[in-house]
């Protein structure tokens, strides 16, 4: 029987992360990339903290840029991470996009090397060999098992959008499941709190698209804190009830963002206040002296920083204002 892994397993890692948080971009360090005369000034900042030389320009280098940083993290913690599993959390996400890619090239017989990103748990030559041959049985069990039934909806339906949703809906269950395996309530409440964000985000697009519940019912996933008949019930109402559903929750500004979009509003900020609402779930590893929490935190606050800095870049680089900028910037609560 395997040995449990207790807080106290993680107190070597917890104190690293402790003295990795203070390497973490501030808000006054963004705005100092965001008040910079050039962009070159802008990029000199940020390997000042760090970072390789990002060129907006050449948006395709900067996001393999930012992707060799993003695995450089994962496998930096790895290997003191006593529980890989935590770090399996933020890989596997990389691994269903990556049959996203290959599965609508394939369908379009076109290359999709551009867009895979080799940070999951499978390498992704690995997973394109795989889906090329058709043998899957050295993959994780839940991910050939969704790579399968997604290659069946598309070649069937030939819909990709459907085809996405079948993945979402199992990564989301492969997240579950590796919550649930660690036995960690931290975990779990990160897993479902992203859940959660997901289905509030397919209940304002599908009202705005003016579609039905039924159609509704067919891309939410299971598994958060709000259930999906409330969902729905919310849906069949045109919108009514968003209020009383969300309002006792983390995701109550988020869904006042969402009635706002409903209106005619933009859906910009209301996709910001869903990212912030699934980042603020982390704010209470600040208070976690050591365990599984701050790694966790840690590791989403990065993900936001790399997001942060591709808004900040980019949003530069295509002359939008400060102010625009700066309103699209996601929270981050380490």
């Amino acid at each position: 029987m395997a040995k449990k892994i207790k807080d106290t397993d993680y107190l070597a890692v917890s104190a690293r992360i402790r003295a990795m948080e203070n390497g973490l971009l501030t808000r006054e360090r963004m705005e100092q990339v965001l008040d910079a005369r050039t962009d070159e000034e802008a990029v000199k900042i940020l390997q000042e903290c760090g970072y390789p030389e990002l060129d907006p320009t050449h948006p395709e280098a900067m996001d393999a840029a930012l992707s060799a940083a993003r695995e450089a993290t994962l496998a930096d913690l790895a290997d003191s991470a006593p529980d890989p599993r935590y770090i399996d959390i933020f890989k596997l996400k990389y691994d269903y996009h990556n049959v996203k890619a290959i599965l609508k090239a394939e369908a379009m017989g076109t290359d999709p090397s551009r867009m895979l990103m080799d940070m999951g748990r499978v390498p992704a030559e690995t997973l394109r060999e795989a889906l090329r041959t058709g043998v899957l049985t050295d993959l994780p069990v839940r991910l050939a098992a969704a790579a399968a039934e997604a290659r069946e909806v598309l070649d069937t339906t030939r819909d990709p959008q459907l085809s996405d949703i079948v993945l979402d809906r199992w990564c989301y269950q492969d997240m579950d499941d590796v919550a649930e395996a660690t036995g960690s309530a931290f975990l779990h409440g990160y897993v479902k709190a992203q859940i959660d964000a997901a289905n509030l985000r397919s209940l304002i697009r599908t009202i705005r698209m003016g579609k039905n519940a039924d159609f509704l019912r067919g891309v939410l996933f299971s598994g958060g804190d709000i259930g999906t008949g409330a969902v729905l019930k919310i849906a069949a109402n045109g919108g009514q009830g968003l209020a009383e559903v969300y309002g006792p929750t983390r995701l109550q500004e988020a869904a006042e963002a969402g009635a706002e979009a409903l209106r005619g509003g933009p859906l910009t900020e209301f996709e910001k206040l869903c990212d912030d609402a699934v980042g603020g779930y982390l704010a209470d590893a600040q208070f976690v002296p050591f365990g599984e929490a701050p790694l966790l935190a840690y590791l989403a606050a990065r993900e936001t920083e790399y997001t942060n800095l591709r808004i900040l870049l980019l949003g530069r680089s295509t002359g939008l204002s400060a102010d625009v900028i700066r309103s699209r910037l996601r929270a981050s609560f380490v």
